[in-house]
Parts: C-alpha cells; structure tokens; sequence
C-alpha cells in the first residue's frame, strides 16, 4: 500500500486509489499511516475523531468506519480474497488497530530518511551532496501535510513537526547552496520566505548574505532593519546577537562575507557570527 500525506492524502493498494470521502474515515487512514506497522490504540484513534469526550455512540460509530474502510481496501484489493486480504492489512489487535505497510511505502518517511541523510552530507562539509539529497527530499512535498485532512489533537501535533522538518530542510539546502556560491538563485526563494516567515531570523541571516553577496548590500541593510522593527513591535525582542554581529559585519564590509566556503567546517549562515 502507497500512501502520501505531504500534501492531499492519497492512498493506492494495488494502484486503485482507496482514499475514503468521509472526513473521520480520513482521519482514521492517516493516524494509523503515520505509524506503519505499529499498534495504534483505539482509545488514540477515538480522541484523534472525538476529542477527550467521545458520544456515548462513540464505539459504535468507530467501528463502522474502520468497517467501511476495510471495505475500500477490499475493493481496491480485489479478488474473492479481497475481505480477507483488507483486515490482514488494517488489521485489528488487542487494544488497537495496525497497518500493515512498510515505512518506505509512505512519502513522510521517505522525506525523513532523505532529509537526513541530507544534514549528514552537510555536516560533512559536502554541500554538493547535501544539496541534491535535500532537494529529492523537498521534492516530496506536494503542499502544506495532510491538508485536505481534518486533524484532531494528534494529527495537528505530527502535522506540525513534518512541517518544522520541512522548514528546517529548506533552511540547511540554503545553507549548503550559499557555500556552493549559488546566492544569486537563491534570491527570489529566499525573499518569498521571509516574506512567509516574518520573523524567522535563520532565513533572513541566509536572505541578507545572498543579497549582500550579489552586490546588494543596501537590500541586505534594510531586510535587517525590517526584522528588527517587527521583533520589537510584536515581542519587544531585539535580533538575536549572531543576526546583530552579520549586520554589523556588512556595515563594515568585512572581507570574510565575500568568501564562499568550499572547505573547513560547514557553518549554518546563520551562526557565521557565532559567539
């Protein structure tokens, strides 16, 4: 069974889609292919549906939708052994359901795997690997992670990490592309986000480097002070002080801006001022 989630939800057993209309059935789906293989207790999949206070339906209503999920994967299955083959693969256990796919088979853990071995490559200094492998890993992203999915407490909570992994993902790419010299493409991605994220001060270290390396230092200056003016407006905060040595850095025109990191260790931008 393939299932995506980095984006719409989209499931396949034996290429028939089996992605069900109803909204909790959905919810259903993705809880339990957020964890392959893996007892997901009932008492987790009814407060995901119903929150801490379930209808006193609540058991019963539960039981007709796996029913009716079971009942997709049959069809999508296929044959006389289809029924059979479906509760084998949404599988029901002491406590819970599991569902039998492997991890490989869905896109958040194939974005996992990538991303890391992406961090890895780039802590090694080899920003050219790091690049690739973290691009193959963004690449899964077909928009923002289950989006068509209505999420209860669990789901919004692993929602959110995928998304602060994917985020943190695009940042280290960055990076590595920056010490690869590549700051001129950088540009107009890196001024849509932290036009995206206000007040994220990694990509604007990383939009103030590009734009100070492509000869543009007065937009590097006025990035800076658009930062600074709305972390004092909103949260009566000041930069954080590697964000306000870079500034200085550039008002100095230090000569260490211009270079562009072939070797040594493989600084994030955003620490190139680190204490």
């Amino acid at each position: 069974m393939k299932i995506r989630m980095l984006g719409p939800l989209h499931a396949e057993a034996n290429g028939v889609p089996v992605v069900p209309t109803a909204a909790k059935t959905r919810q259903i789906l993705a809880l339990l292919a957020l964890h392959p293989g893996q007892l997901v207790p009932t008492a987790t999949l009814r407060e995901e549906l119903w929150g801490q206070v379930p209808p006193r339906s609540a058991h019963t209503t539960f039981q007709t939708y796996v029913l009716r999920l079971r009942r997709a994967l049959a069809a999508a299955l296929g044959g006389p052994d289809g029924p059979a083959r479906a509760r084998q693969l949404l599988a029901t256990a002491p406590g819970g359901y599991l569902l039998r796919t492997a991890e490989e088979d869905v896109d958040a853990f194939a974005f996992r795997r990538a991303a890391r071995a992406g961090h890895a490559a780039f802590a090694e200094g080899d920003s050219e690997r790091a690049s690739r492998l973290l691009r193959e890993a963004l690449a899964l992203w077909r928009g923002p992670v289950l989006v068509d999915v209505r999420a209860g407490s669990a789901l919004r909570i692993h929602a959110a990490a995928l998304e602060e992994s994917r985020l943190l993902a695009t940042e280290r790419r960055i990076d590595a592309e920056l010490r690869l010299g590549l700051h001129g493409e950088l540009l107009a991605e890196l001024v849509e986000l932290t036009e995206r994220h206000p007040s994220h001060e990694r990509l604007y270290a990383q939009a103030m480097v590009a734009f100070y390396r492509s000869g543009r230092q007065a937009a590097a200056l006025d990035l800076y002070r658009r930062l600074r003016r709305r972390l004092i407006e909103d949260l009566g905060l000041e930069p954080a002080p590697q964000l306000q040595r870079l500034h200085q850095a550039m008002l100095s025109v230090d000569p260490r801006l211009d270079t562009v990191a072939q070797g040594g260790p493989p600084t994030p931008t955003f620490d190139l001022y680190a204490a």
